[in-house]
């Protein structure tokens, strides 16, 4: 007994000092991210020989190219956020959120909530995941409202390993042309899902992790006199307008307040919601997600002004997405330029990797490998382009399968998630918190999950 409290109150003592840490230097995700840009800029001119202007060349050519992405992103927060704020749907939130009576077991059910919802579709699980846990912060005074938006933000954890994972759909639905050019030749047919997702290996993992992760952010919930309450300005909402009588609008305004128009466009929208899912199943990609987001929230809210207004106080959280996106975009740009040899900054990164793996590390050295290259390029297609030639060939080369390469590259891109702010900014939008608020407690996720995935990738 003694000896459990000992590592308990050990676990404590080193779980406050990475939040104390992040909190004193960490620096906002903006900062954050120029960093990252001045430390890939010095290592792309010394590791390959590569001029300033041309790099400089790279990371401009780079700069817009998540353009559509990044829009896509803004809408996750800023539908979901509307959507979320409209009287029904808060309701039935607060009905959830209300059965809840204690701190621990809120951010126990607020984990598995957001977790579950990750394994559906990340897009869904990274918005839902916040807008509960803000709801449960008005109902559950005195919670830490740090520890609870940081496990809210560590379900994203599991998103490549599910079922809206980009990696292991593509390898499954792209065409094997399109495939072999993505991985210098090295697969020659697509490699199912069964493989990917459903296999032993990656339910291992997802069920470790389903587990693991509600009792470590349970397990990390400061002492009393450490608990930080929300500020309540934080949750509050905005008055409804008071609406004038019919006899005192405008034409104009009775439009904007007649129900007529919103029910014309939420039925259009449902109409090929439903469309899409009797043809194609429960497949959700990000555009269906904000397509989902943005008409059920037209409804809800009932009339257009009403929406207009919720959506208009929703994109105040998006400033941070539309600010730092391109400049992940130009970090990308510089880490994919290559020299006159053909040699980039990460192809340099993973073949290291790759030259030190037997048959038995390889997956594991290759996870690792993908989530340092994850800081820099934190998306996974960008991911995917970088690592697929290098890391895909090598493990064929060495008698790896091409599935657990895959998803030992899936696997990194979502691991380093939890320390790397980029993915946070639309939970810290709907949290009204900032990066450094949370990463003390996504640091010790990360510790403990890299063990659990790592054992799946040598154990299977």
């Amino acid at each position: 007994m003694t000896t459990t409290k000992n590592s308990q109150g050990l676990f404590k003592r080193f779980t406050s000092l990475c939040v104390s840490v992040m909190q004193k230097y960490l620096p906002d995700p903006y900062i954050f991210c120029a960093m990252l840009t001045f430390i890939v800029f010095i290592g792309a001119m010394v590791l390959t020989k590569q001029s300033p202007m041309r790099i400089i060349g790279h990371w401009s050519n780079g700069f817009w190219s998540l353009l559509s992405f990044s829009m896509q992103m803004a809408l996750v927060l800023v539908t979901g956020h509307t959507m979320a704020s409209s009287k029904i749907f808060k309701s039935f939130l607060a009905s959830l959120a209300s059965k809840l009576k204690t701190p621990r077991q809120a951010i126990v059910v607020v984990t598995l909530v957001s977790t579950v919802a990750c394994l559906l579709n990340w897009g869904f699980g990274l918005v839902i995941g916040a807008i509960f846990a803000r709801e449960i912060a008005k109902k559950i005074k005195g919670i830490d409202y740090r520890l609870l938006i940081a496990s809210a933000y560590t379900g994203f954890l599991v998103w490549h390993g599910g079922l809206s994972g980009s990696i292991p759909l593509q390898v499954a639905s792209d065409s094997v042309e399109a495939l072999k050019k993505q991985t210098a030749g090295a697969m020659i047919a697509n490699i199912p899902t069964s493989e990917t997702i459903f296999s032993p290996m990656n339910l291992f993992i997802m069920g470790a992790l389903l587990i693991a992760l509600p009792l470590i952010n349970r397990a990390m919930y400061p002492s009393e006199n450490e608990v930080v309450a929300v500020d309540p300005k934080l949750l509050e909402e905005k008055e409804e307008m008071i609406t004038k009588s019919k006899e005192e609008m405008t034409p104009a305004e009775r439009i904007e307040n007649s129900k007529v128009v919103s029910i014309l466009l939420g039925i259009m929208g449902w109409a090929y919601i439903l469309q899409y899912f009797m043809t194609k199943g429960f497949n959700l990609n990000l555009n269906l997600v904000n397509f989902i987001f943005l008409f059920t929230g037209i409804l809800l809210h009932g009339t257009p002004r009403r929406f207009l207004d919720a959506f208009l106080e929703a994109t105040k959280g998006a400033s941070g997405i539309l600010l730092q996106f391109p400049f992940y975009a130009g970090i990308m740009g510089i880490m994919t330029g290559a020299n006159a040899e053909g040699l980039s900054l990460a192809v340099i990164m993973s073949n290291f990797f790759v030259n030190i793996s037997t048959p038995k590390t390889f997956p594991l050295f290759s996870f690792l490998s993908a989530g340092i290259v994850n800081f820099f390029v934190p998306s996974g297609g960008g991911q995917w382009a970088v690592q697929a030639p290098i890391v895909m060939p090598a493990g064929l080369e060495i008698g790896v399968s091409t599935a657990k390469s895959a998803m030992a590259i899936a696997w990194g891109d979502a691991w380093t998630n939890m320390i790397q702010p980029f993915w946070a900014l639309p939970a810290l939008g709907i949290a009204g918190l900032g990066a450094k608020d949370i990463m003390g407690y996504c640091l010790i996720v990360l510790l403990c999950s890299g063990v659990i995935i790592s054992a799946g990738f040598l154990l299977f």
